[in-house]
């Protein structure tokens, strides 16, 4: 008994060990791809470009007009302030310099910075080279662990390279911007910073902005040599903006947003302030210096914490207004749509939908009623309903080229594909989806738009051609067999939950429109026969749907087909059709 379990055991430990192996080679297989070498190079690159926009080859100076410093500062080194006359005073080492408790005035901020350069001047190079090496780490590993949390939350944006070149881009510009307007005059980096989550906001999830976001503020408070109360400040900053902001329908919903980080900002500016004892503002005007009475009043604190914290606000509004006119460049940037972009390209005098009107009615129609449909169920599932009314608009746009080959489009000149054979037939209807991607990008369609055109019948099979093509093979009695590989779709099958929720209403509506008596029970028995047979046929496979939606969408298919195709009073008068 003893020895079969250890027999048991020992073959356990080693299937164990065999599949930690395979598991290591196919992460270094995946590792030695050139494309991921590819991305921890142009990672490397912006960290050695954030070094040099921030000055990460020495230490930043950390203080500023107003900061009360806990404790006194001394100085590290020997030096002497001159204030544009000799030397008027000579400070040593260990010497104080500077009374903890006080804000900085004007003229401590010369000494601590005569004493700063002086310091910097005296590092030894390896110890310069050594904190450069530190800040270009750290930059590194930020990477690393934000590139680490997309993979998994947003995949997409670490796949497409220029889409992580744009990123990195303004991950740089953001850091630049935000030390070029930290001075005292400015005392704004958190409006580059709260752009910059909101863009990240609007281009991806809110959960990815949130962590970029946090991790450009870090790299910000390096940057500016500031301590954990400021971080903890410019966290604040982003993090209301980017938790508020999620579906852009009106031109005024980022200055809200902004008006309510604004208030998430005041109130965390002065309760940060109280517990660090600091007013987060300039406290003084050049070349003016308080009475001792004025340094040590509660009063004279409490408006300067109230200013501070009504600056910080009025920065975070200030980057709602910025925003509201950066939004059509940021979707160009980065190939996203908000709603408000969406309602511009839905609306029916775009030039392409114009044309499909004129030249294909009948598939216009067909795309209207699509529309309609599969909005409703992309809403039921959660899914961006407006993304696929928009994109249903679209989606059969390549059939303008050859409208009579499709029977919407027919009239009573008869059908065109009598006069060909199945196979040459299938090229014709496949066609219309290629079409479809050469007219969008000739228009300057969005990329997710034309993902729709490209998507919405997957690889599915040509069915009627098909059967129509083992039909005559069995005819004629050669024995041949039809290959049912040349009769589907090329795909790309469904790769979003909205591209799905459209090949389903295309299919619905199109099917739909084949019955003579379109009862509640026919079309409900129709949509769930065009539901199963996709499912079956692995169209889902790639795009994330579960069981559950799929339920969900069937009944909103039903829903509304119903609704369309509902029965009608027939008049005493009226003659049969």
């Amino acid at each position: 008994m003893s020895v079969g379990t250890s027999v048991r055991s020992r073959a356990a430990r080693v299937a164990t060990v065999a599949a930690s192996r395979r598991r290591l080679d196919e992460r270094w297989q995946r590792i030695r791809r050139r494309d991921v070498w590819n991305r921890f190079g142009l990672c490397l690159v912006a960290a050695l470009v954030l070094w040099a926009v921030s000055g990460g080859w020495s230490r930043p100076f950390p203080y500023r007009s107003g900061y009360i410093p806990p404790r006194d500062v001394v100085a590290r080194e020997a030096f002497g302030f001159k204030n544009g006359k000799p030397a008027e005073k000579t400070y040593e080492a260990g010497e104080t310099i500077v009374d903890g408790g006080k804000p900085l005035t004007p003229r401590d901020l010369q000494i601590l910075y005569a004493e700063h350069q002086t310091h910097i001047l005296q590092t030894s190079w390896p110890d310069r080279v050594f904190y450069s090496l530190a800040r270009i780490g750290v930059f590194v590993a930020l990477f690393g662990l934000c590139g680490y949390y997309v993979f998994f939350h947003d995949r997409a944006l670490l796949s497409d390279f220029r889409r992580l070149t744009r990123l990195l881009a303004v991950v740089v510009a953001t850091v630049a911007a935000a030390v070029l307007v930290s001075r005292d005059a400015w005392r704004a980096e958190c409006v580059p910073l709260v752009l910059f989550g909101m863009t990240l906001a609007i281009v991806s999830r809110r959960e990815v902005a949130l962590v970029l976001s946090l991790a450009v503020a870090l790299i910000v408070a390096l940057s500016l040599g500031q301590g954990l109360h400021e971080l903890m400040v410019l966290t604040a900053a982003v993090s209301g903006p980017v938790i508020m902001l999620d579906r852009v329908r009106s031109r005024t919903k980022l200055i809200y947003v902004g008006l309510y980080g604004a208030v998430i900002m005041f109130v965390a500016v002065v309760g940060i302030g109280l517990l660090a004892d600091q007013t987060f503002g300039a406290m003084y005007a050049a070349g003016w210096s308080p009475g001792e009475e004025e340094l040590t009043a509660q009063a004279g604190f409490a408006t300067k914490l109230m200013s501070g914290a009504a600056w910080h606000a009025g920065c975070v509004i200030l980057a709602g207004f910025i925003m509201t006119g950066l939004l059509p460049f940021t979707e160009r940037l980065f190939d996203v749509q908000t709603d408000i972009s969406l309602l511009e390209l839905g609306d029916a005098a775009h030039p392409l939908l114009q044309e499909l009107a004129q030249r294909a009615p009948g598939t216009y129609n067909h795309s209207i009623n699509v529309a309609a449909l599969a909005e409703t169920a992309a809403d039921r599932i959660g899914a961006n309903g407006l993304l696929v009314r928009v994109g249903a608009y679209f989606h059969d746009i390549g059939k303008m080229l050859k409208p009579l080959y499709f029977v919407e489009n027919q009239g009573r000149d008869g059908n065109q594909h009598d006069a060909l054979l199945p196979a040459m037939s299938t090229l014709v209807i496949i066609a219309h989806v290629k079409d479809g991607i050469d007219l969008g990008r000739q228009y300057h369609l969005p990329q997710s738009i034309i993902a729709f055109i490209d998507q919405h019948h997957g690889t599915t099979l040509v069915e009627y051609f098909y059967r129509q093509a083992e039909r005559q093979v069995a005819e004629a009695q050669q024995g041949g067999k039809v290959e049912e590989a040349s009769f589907r779709y090329p795909g790309p099958k469904p790769q979003t939950k909205e591209s799905a929720v459209l090949m389903l209403a295309d299919a619905a509506e199109s099917a739909c429109r084949t019955l003579v008596e379109p009862t509640p029970a026919r079309i409900e028995g129709f949509v769930h026969e065009i539901v199963m047979k996709r499912l079956l046929d692995g169209q889902f496979e790639n795009c994330g749907m579960t069981l559950q939606e799929l339920n969900v969408i069937e009944e909103s298919l039903v829903k509304s087909l119903t609704a369309v195709y509902h029965g009608r009073i027939k008049y005493p008068d009226q003659q049969t059709a």
